[in-house]
C-alpha cells in the first residue's frame, strides 16, 4: 500500500492543479463501514439478504421486486439506515423523486450522519438536488459526504462552490502563464 507522501506526489502530479497533499479520504478509515451492532443478528443476517436480492433485482432491471424486497428488509429492522437507502435508488431508478428524497431523508437521520450509508445517501441526496436546482442544499450535501470520503461528492461540492471554482480559474491560468512565460511577454 502506498504511503500518504506516496499519494500526495501521485496527486500533484495527476492533479496539477490542487494544493500539495490535498488527497480525498487521506484522514479517512479505509473503508466505510455502518455500525449495525444493535441490531439482533438472525434479523440482520435476514435483512442483509433481502436488500441483496433487492439489488439483484434492480440490476436485473424488475424495479418491482426490488422495492417489495427492500420493504420488506425496513419492515423487519425499519431502524436500519441501509435498506431506506437502497429503496431511494429504486424509487429513483423508477422516477418517484420525492419517494426517493423521503426514504433517503430517513436514511441520514437514522445513520446519524456517519458510516457507508449515510456517504450514499447524502451524495444521492445531493444529486436529487441539484437536478432540481437546489444548489445550496446539494452543496451542503455533498460537502458532508466528501468529508466521509466520498471522492464523487467532493467533486460535485468544487464545482458548485463558486468561490472555489473563480480560486481553481485564476490558478489554472498562472500556472499556465508559468509554464509558457513566452506567450505572457507577448501580452505585455
Amino acid at each position: 500500500m502506498a504511503s500518504a507522501h506516496d499519494r500526495a506526489v501521485l496527486q500533484a502530479i495527476f492533479n496539477p492543479t490542487t494544493p500539495f497533499g490535498d488527497i480525498p479520504g487521506l484522514n479517512q478509515e479505509e473503508q466505510l463501514i455502518d455500525d449495525d451492532s444493535g441490531f439482533d443478528s438472525e434479523l440482520l443476517k435476514q435483512v442483509k439478504e433481502l436488500e441483496a436480492r433487492g439489488v439483484s433485482a434492480a440490476e436485473a432491471g424488475d424495479l418491482r421486486a426490488a422495492l417489495q424486497l427492500f420493504s420488506q428488509a425496513i419492515h423487519i429492522l425499519p431502524h436500519r439506515a441501509s435498506a431506506h437507502n437502497n429503496r431511494a435508488q429504486a424509487l429513483r431508478l423508477q422516477g418517484n423523486t420525492a419517494g426517493a428524497l423521503e426514504d433517503l431523508d430517513r436514511a441520514i437521520s437514522l445513520s446519524g450522519g456517519s458510516g457507508r450509508t449515510a456517504c450514499q445517501a447524502l451524495a444521492q441526496r445531493g444529486l436529487l438536488r441539484r437536478l432540481a436546482g437546489r444548489d445550496d442544499e446539494a452543496r451542503a450535501d455533498f460537502e458532508k459526504a466528501a468529508a466521509l470520503g466520498s471522492e464523487f461528492a467532493r467533486q460535485q461540492a468544487v464545482i458548485l462552490n463558486p468561490y472555489a471554482a473563480l480560486c481553481n480559474k485564476m490558478l489554472s491560468e498562472v500556472i499556465n502563464k508559468l509554464r509558457s512565460p513566452e506567450v505572457s511577454k507577448i501580452h505585455l
